[in-house]
């Protein structure tokens, strides 16, 4: 369902449109016909599912992640036709806002993740929206850090793309700083772009270790402009004024020739703390460092070894 909520008037304000959950995808594809036409400078609300695209529920076991079809996972409402926007231009993307559902989910998915092979059993954790805070079943409580997880434009490479792999025009990037307050410039390679998002999170880490953040549903509010002859390479991102965390850390590493075996070792290191300090079972704290814990590049120029660290803040631990 597509609605109009606010008409452009001669003061300049913005047209604001209404996206639902009807109007999801599964693929990218340059040939999908566009829901929704819209000028530079629209304000939309579109609506979105979790990562699952209602495959889970409130009432899922860990079990159920067994029949999880990745055909079905992270859907996208759209596409949106930005008019004006060409090849060789940028959608610029501001993120006014976002209302997450008031339940979500963390799964370790077997053969998913960056220690997949140390964490093959399935394991589904439910969490619920508490103010401004986020309850799990496990017992850990964060604060909300809203963002949106998959956005993206059609790519000019004629067939059906799938939605897991990030790309030059964006997509699934799971990067938490697409946030209210940021913005975000997307390289257009189609007439009119063809804008579309979905996969919001509650809270994540960077590096989404695991392979899920606190999957929600979620209402984004956004404005779409065009930026002629923003010749970008890859996507750019203006973050929010405040978009880090508080410490003190907890900061594990990992050193070594490999970068991702570093931020295998980091990550393991972080488990290794937190079940010291905490009750937590070894998945739980794995799943704790994919919703909270930061994998960040120590360094990178003292060769023949690199620094990967894991960051967490101490107090989650607190509980």
């Amino acid at each position: 369902m597509v609605g109009l909520r606010q008409k452009c008037g001669s003061g300049g304000m913005s047209t604001q449109v209404h996206l639902t959950t009807e109007t999801i995808h599964r693929a990218w594809d340059p040939a999908l016909t566009p829901v929704i036409t819209v000028d530079s400078g629209t304000t939309i609300e579109v609506e979105t599912l979790d990562a699952s695209g209602g495959q889970l529920s409130r009432e899922s076991q860990s079990e159920d992640l067994r029949a999880l079809d990745f055909a079905g996972v992270n859907p996208v409402t759209g596409p949106i036709f930005v008019e004006g926007a060409e090849a060789g231009d940028a959608i610029r993307v501001t993120i006014i806002d976002i209302a997450v559902g008031p339940w979500g989910w963390t799964a370790n998915i077997p053969g998913f993740g960056l220690l997949a092979d140390q964490f093959p059993d399935p394991h589904l954790v439910h969490s619920y929206r508490a103010g401004s805070y986020i309850v799990m079943d496990n017992g850990i409580r964060l604060p909300t850090m809203p963002f949106v997880g998959t956005i993206g434009l059609a790519p000019e490479e004629p067939g059906s793309h799938s939605i897991i792999p990030p790309r030059r025009v964006g997509g699934n990037m799971d990067t938490r700083f697409i946030a209210p307050g940021s913005r975000l410039y997307l390289p257009v390679e189609v007439p009119g772009g063809l804008l579309s998002l979905g996969d919001c999170h509650a809270s994540q880490g960077d590096g989404e270790v695991c392979g899920t953040a606190i999957e929600v549903g979620a209402s984004v509010t956004l404005r779409v402009d065009v930026v002629k002859n923003r010749r970008l390479r890859f996507p750019f991102l203006e973050t929010h004024p405040i978009s880090d965390r508080r410490g003190p850390f907890l900061v594990s590493m990992g050193v070594g020739p490999d970068l991702m075996t570093a931020a295998r070792d980091a990550t393991a290191g972080m488990i290794e703390e937190i079940m010291r300090r905490t009750r937590l079972s070894p998945v739980d704290a794995y799943l704790l460092c994919s919703i909270a814990g930061d994998l960040k590049l120590q360094e990178v120029v003292d060769a023949p070894n690199w620094v990967v660290g894991m960051h967490l803040e101490t107090a989650l631990l607190d509980f």
